[in-house]
């Protein structure tokens, strides 16, 4: 079937249209650009339970006609009526702790989220159905019936968290300790953290939205709203996070970080927390890490075999500087860590600076960097120098005194490892040298930087080829002639069109495309040319017919390269690409 055209597909099969419909409203579509459920049912060539029981069989969910069926008003009431109108979706049937959800559309990922949510705080599991516009209309007037009893409970929860400006100096204290413990708000912030790890999130953010509080969670690198609150418990729900992390709850006025630790099944998850005050409330943002997960393999972060090659040469080094670089969120402690463990081993001694602390590997001695306190990178680089190191790893070179203490570890018998931020490899070379590090010192030390970014992988369940428009294959194919052959002998490049891929969106992928990330990087392995055009100034001329020489790839190209393979997309690869 042609994914534009797969409900009209459906309605021929059934026989609800015939081949001359079907081509009438496919040409329709195609100029026209309008929905085709819209289009068929102008056409009143079915009626709206037709495509939509239709639109269940194309979507894998099933169909429910409730027009007419005598419903539960208890059952209705699962779902309150701002959260049915905003998702479009309503609650019918309570079958042993399963609810049926009928929704008007199935693939809206954000009002599946909520949905889910609610499920977990309520301890309920979902079914979901597609329902149609009447349907879901018929449902909405059940709420009439119950609705003084839900504006009488809503105004018993305001009192409880809402204090009242004459009561409010005298009971504040007390109101705070039974809101904090109050099983609600900590099974709302339970939630919360839950329906993140279920997600796959990497962050949470918690922060006021006019008259809400919003909800959004960081998947695969980008944010999305998964639930919105009632402004009036945004205090409670972050006094709760603040206790959770030990934080000073009367302080409100300056920023504060703490940790909770929380076991989700076989998972132990550390939230990073931190909270941030603005102009009437605080935003609280906490990053995910799973201490469970263990560090992983190059392999899995999708390093190329010709890097892990490099790579596993260059770390049995017994001294230098092993660098990586990128923004934010590339992906750069990670890799440090998975190169750290393979040397974790009995007979050297690794020891950290970090800030903060993301993974935990037994056997390497971890330091959590406290400003506060003036232990500094630097100041706990000197430090680690008097504790018998083989291998350093300083979280980054943030300034000149941390960079000249590295670039003399590694010259006095140390294997260094750290991050920095630029943009490419080559620019972790004017980097230091304007952190004022003597060129003849660098060229000395340093044996390895790698520049990485994180493209998102394309879902392998709605996974398929596409075909990409003449200029724009005409730019990848100029642009895939210059990548050496070592690094694309395995791909078929010879066929009509270059083998590219796209995701059409999913149930399993959010309706996005995509699921998880892939590493993207490029290797610069500094060579005797290399350092000796380090210590001349570095001329770029010079550098650049030197990296040719070496079979070098860009981190762009190394990108083509994966979307070639159909690991991630062209979109992506511009996305990301830093020419």
């Amino acid at each position: 079937m042609n994914n534009q055209t797969e409900l009209l597909d459906i309605l021929l099969e059934s026989g609800n249209i015939n081949e001359d419909q079907y081509r009438l409203i496919a040409k329709e579509h195609e100029e026209t650009g309008k929905p085709l459920d819209a289009l068929i049912l102008k056409s009143k060539l079915a009626d709206e339970e037709m495509v939509t029981k239709a639109k269940g069989v194309m979507m894998n969910v099933p169909y429910a006609d409730l027009v007419g069926k005598k419903i539960d008003v208890q059952v209705v009431n699962t779902i309150s009526r701002p959260v049915a109108e905003n998702a479009k979706a309503v609650a019918f049937d309570r079958q042993e702790g399963v609810i049926s959800i009928g929704m008007l559309d199935p693939r809206d990922m954000a009002a599946v989220q909520t949905i889910d949510f609610l499920s977990q705080a309520s301890n309920f599991k979902v079914k979901y159905f597609v329902i149609s516009t009447a349907s879901f209309n018929y449902i909405l007037k059940k709420y009439e019936e119950l609705g003084k009893e839900v504006a009488k409970a809503l105004e018993v929860a305001k009192e409880k968290l809402i204090t009242k400006p004459a009561e409010e100096a005298e009971k504040k204290e007390e109101k705070l300790e039974e809101i904090i413990k109050g099983a609600p708000v900590s099974r709302i912030v339970s939630v919360i953290l839950r329906h993140a790890v279920d997600g796959s999130a990497s962050d949470i953010h918690i922060e006021p939205f006019g008259e809400e509080t919003r909800v959004r969670y960081r998947v695969d690198g980008v944010l999305r709203t998964s639930l919105r609150l009632p402004k009036y418990i945004h205090s409670s729900i972050v006094s709760r996070i603040k206790v959770l992390s030990n934080m000073k709850l009367d302080e409100t006025r300056v920023p504060q970080d703490g940790r909770i630790r929380e076991t989700f099944g076989d998972k132990v998850i550390d939230f990073r927390v931190s909270t941030l005050p603005l102009q009437d409330a605080e935003k609280v943002v906490m990053r995910i890490l799973d201490t469970t997960k263990g560090v992983p393999l190059l392999e899995q972060l999708g390093f190329r075999s010709q890097y892990i090659d490099i790579i596993k040469k260059e770390i049995k080094k017994p001294h230098g500087m092993f660098l990586i670089t990128g923004p934010t969120g590339s992906g750069k402690s990670t890799t440090l860590f998975t190169i750290l463990n393979m040397r974790n081993d009995e007979v050297v001694n690794i020891s950290t600076l970090e800030d903060p602390v993301e993974y935990t590997i037994k056997g390497v001695n971890q330091s959590q960097i406290r400003h506060e306190v003036g232990f500094t990178f630097a100041s706990g680089l000197r430090a680690l120098l008097r504790q018998d190191p083989n291998i350093i790893m300083v979280g980054e070179i943030r300034d000149s005194e941390t960079g000249e203490l590295a670039v003399h570890a590694a010259l006095t018998g140390h294997l260094i490892f750290s991050t920095l931020h630029t943009n490419d490899a080559l620019g972790v070379v004017p980097r230091l040298i304007d952190m004022h590090i003597e060129p003849f010192l660098l060229a000395a030390t340093i044996n390895v930087a790698i520049a990485q970014r994180l493209a998102r992988k394309i879902c392998e369940r709605c996974k398929g080829p596409v075909v990409l428009p003449p200029e724009v294959e005409a730019k990848v194919r100029a642009d895939v002639a210059l990548i050496p052959d070592v690094y694309k002998a395995h791909l078929d490049l010879k066929g009509e069109h270059l083998p590219m891929y796209k995701g059409r969106g999913c149930l399993r992928c959010n309706d996005t495309g995509y699921s998880g990330r892939v590493a993207c990087a490029e290797l610069m392995n500094f060579n005797e040319e290399l350092r000796e055009l380090i210590s001349q100034g570095f001329p770029i001329d010079k550098v650049k017919g030197a990296i040719t020489r070496m079979n070098v790839i860009s981190l762009k190209q190394d990108a083509i390269l994966k979307a070639l393979e159909g690991s991630t997309t062209l979109e992506e690869v511009m996305r990301i690409s830093v020419e």
